[in-house]
């Protein structure tokens, strides 16, 4: 083991035992935390409210192939052997729907409804979705007037993040560059290992939290094996996006025959975009009372891969479901880079696992950026 490596210099953990843990929860507790964490639910990997660590799964892996998601249950003692499930950060900051302001007739009258927020720790946050996320705060926070909803949950949240000790068959985070380690964005960083965990802080949140920890010293074995862990998951990715440059040419492939064969396959139905962690398009709606007195302003999550979401009066600009994939594969892949600095993909392959009829984003981007029809 290289002691002089980046990732160990950076990190500087300490170790904490399997037994331990719990004292963990008790600390976060203390500081006034709610403590939000990975549970077994409905088949599987969610975010509940968690009071001790014993509620964490353990001997927990999965499974996922496009249109395919099961839990394994195994004898090891491990509470993080899985890759996420359907739920990434986004609820937590960006409410699937929620009510903005209520307004009166008599006397007139304007009423913000500010959302109820409570300090939450959430443990198991993994690499892609801090990439994620740092997409949404770019998004929702970012000028001069910032999204003030999503600004205080985004405030409330002590995020611990724990590396990827492996890739599920659907993962592709190492060719967008934002796993399996972690590599900021969290305020708590955690490897598992068979005997327990190794520890950092990375922000003065973080650091309130560890210094009650009484962690003991790692030592090298460990911190070759938390190196060679998430090392391992990279090389396991059988899944890659082209290189960001690669990806611009989307735009002149508009008229590729394999558009076509996509939309022979696609429902839809927008599981993708509800399960994506970057996607963040949504629909304001005015909800009159039945007396006309009062109304709410609602906002909503809502998909490109909506009838109505293209509708500019009686006119839909993307009638088709050939329209719909082409421009919700393209922005998020080639548009993005120019709107948001970055492709609006972070490799966690939640839109492939989650697809009824297993689309699978990579394939399909391979299949367009094959030489075809061209827009010039």
């Amino acid at each position: 083991m290289n002691s002089q490596d980046p990732q160990v210099v950076s990190r500087r953990p300490g170790f904490l035992t399997r037994d331990a843990l719990q004292k963990f929860f008790i600390v976060l507790s203390q500081l006034g935390y709610q403590i939000l964490g990975p549970v077994v639910r409905d088949g599987a990997i969610q975010f509940d409210t968690l009071s001790t660590a014993d509620q964490l799964p353990r001997g927990v892996s999965n499974d996922q192939q496009p249109g395919h998601y099961r839990l394994e249950q195994g004898d090891n003692q491990r509470q993080f052997d899985w890759n996420h499930g359907p739920q990434g950060l986004k609820p937590l900051c960006f409410s699937p729907r929620e009510v903005l302001w209520t307004e009166q007739s008599k006397p007139p009258a304007f009423n913000p409804v500010p959302p109820s927020i409570e300090p939450t720790a959430v443990i198991g946050v993994r690499a892609c979705d801090l990439a994620a996320l740092a997409i949404q705060d770019r998004h929702f926070l970012s000028g001069s007037d910032p999204d003030p909803h999503y600004r205080q949950r985004r405030e409330s949240l002590l995020l611990i993040g724990v590396d990827c000790a492996r890739s599920a068959a659907t993962c592709f985070c190492a060719s967008t560059g934002d796993g399996p380690a972690l590599d900021g964005g969290y305020d708590i960083g955690m490897a598992e290992l068979d005997e327990g965990f190794l520890i950092w802080r990375e922000s003065d949140k973080g650091r309130t939290v560890i210094d009650q920890l009484d962690l003991l010293p790692a030592s090298d074995a460990q911190l070759e094996t938390m190196l060679q862990s998430t090392t391992q998951a990279s090389l396991a990715q059988q899944r890659s996006l082209p290189d960001s440059d690669e990806l611009l040419l989307l735009y002149k492939r508009l008229e590729h025959v394999h558009w076509d064969n996509v939309a022979e396959r696609c429902l839809s139905c927008g599981n993708c975009t509800a399960v994506c962690p970057t996607c963040f398009c949504y629909e304001a709606s005015h909800e009159m009372s039945l007396d006309g007195e009062t109304a709410q302003m609602i906002r909503q999550w809502d998909s490109c891969f909506s009838s109505t979401h293209s509708s500019m009066g009686q006119f839909q600009v993307r009638s088709t479901i050939k329209q719909r994939y082409r421009q919700w594969l393209t922005h998020k892949l080639a548009g993005w880079q120019s709107q948001q600095g970055r492709i609006g993909c972070i490799g966690c392959g939640r839109c492939i696992t989650w697809c009824p009829v297993g689309i699978d984003l990579t394939a399909e981007t391979v299949a367009v950026l094959e030489e075809g029809s061209l827009d010039v």
